[in-house]
């Protein structure tokens, strides 16, 4: 156990990192994620001027969310840097979001903020949240909540008083869990009870991201770090870009859409260490004539690729797949060649 957003979180359980984190990827893996922020987001005076009020904070399509979907958010700064990356869902009459732990403490005032003549912003603080993540996810879940096997990627439902959304934060195929305290424990042991699920910690949590090329906020994305620089266009639907109907509008559109239409100055790469050492956080990078070019943000070994990976940002110039590179790891500079992302592909139910 270690401290983490200011809980007492498991890095690993008996298993261990390694079995952790290929139980996850062959078959069902539960982490406990109930330290991250659950916020309601009630309107005062309907869904559209809600809508509109959340969809100014960040430079995603909220207005075009679907009743009974979910989609990956950012909120913005001024200077185009990311505050925090969200899940928000459309439940119909209200905005359902889960943002990350380290933040809540930051995310919540700023909603108020931001949306408190708009919406209600509601902390819900009486609900555990799981997430049930790997290719057996489905057949496990389905057995204890019926209807959930028909849900498709980023579908989120209410079963009674089970609240839940498929998505996958490890690259799997998964669900997102949000269920009464009182009732957490027992359903826990019930998915454990059952010979496809194990317990996952923090240490195969961060693995299987790495593996999938997935942000962890506080790592790879921070409040100086662009949405273009970090390679979530893809979170920028076209109707917040330049031409598109809802154009700009949120914090930081100056410099996020000039970097949509020109190019970043630095991009967030996948890096493959030539030998077997990990290059790890913090981890310094050079051009092969010793220029300093940027830092990796999260490294290690990857289980299922059975080699060391990373991620780092470099210069633009430097960003193309097979650009070889040196990490400097106590001392020695090692060779590193940049790689596509994701290194483990992901297998979302469509």
């Amino acid at each position: 156990m270690v401290p983490f957003a200011g809980y007492d979180m498991p890095v690993q359980y008996a298993a261990g990192v390694m079995k952790e984190h290929l139980h996850t990827r062959t078959a069902a893996g539960l982490f406990d994620v109930s330290h991250m922020g659950q916020v309601i987001l009630r309107p005062r005076a309907g869904m559209a001027a809600l809508a509109a009020a959340f969809e100014a904070m960040m430079p995603v399509d909220v207005a075009g969310l679907a009743e009974g979907r979910q989609r990956y958010g950012l909120f913005t700064n001024e200077q185009g840097g990311i505050l925090d990356d969200l899940m928000f869902a459309n439940r119909g009459d209200h905005l359902f979001v889960v943002v990350n732990a380290a933040r809540k403490s930051h995310d919540i005032p700023h909603m108020a903020a931001h949306l408190g003549a708009v919406a209600e912003v509601v902390p819900v603080t009486d609900r555990a949240l799981l997430a049930l993540q790997g290719p057996q996810a489905e057949a496990v879940l389905a057995r204890l909540v019926p209807g959930t096997a028909a849900m498709r990627f980023m579908d989120v439902g209410i079963f009674g008083e089970i609240w839940v959304s498929r998505s996958g934060y490890t690259g799997e195929d998964g669900f997102e869990i949000s269920l009464p305290q009182a009732r957490a424990e027992a359903f826990a042991r019930e998915l454990l009870a059952m010979p496809e699920v194990l317990p996952i910690g923090l240490g195969a949590r961060d693995s299987l991201r790495l593996e999938a090329g997935l942000c962890l906020y506080g790592h790879d994305i921070d409040e100086t770090t662009s949405p273009v620089e970090a390679g979530l266009t893809w979170a920028i639907q076209k109707v917040r870009r330049a031409g598109g109907a809802r154009e700009g509008g949120f914090p930081g559109a100056t410099r996020i859409l000039r970097e949509l239409a020109e190019g970043p100055e630095r991009c967030r790469v996948g890096l493959r260490p030539d030998g077997r050492a990990p290059m790890r956080e913090g981890t310094d990078l050079f051009a092969p004539d010793d220029t300093p070019l940027g830092t990796v943000t999260s490294g290690g070994f990857g289980p299922s690729v059975e080699v060391p990976v990373a991620m780092g940002y470099v210069p633009r110039a430097f960003s193309a797949p097979g650009t070889a590179l040196l990490g400097e790891v106590r001392g020695k500079k090692l060779p590193v060649t940049v790689a596509a992302l994701p290194f483990h592909p992901t297998t979302y139910k469509r």
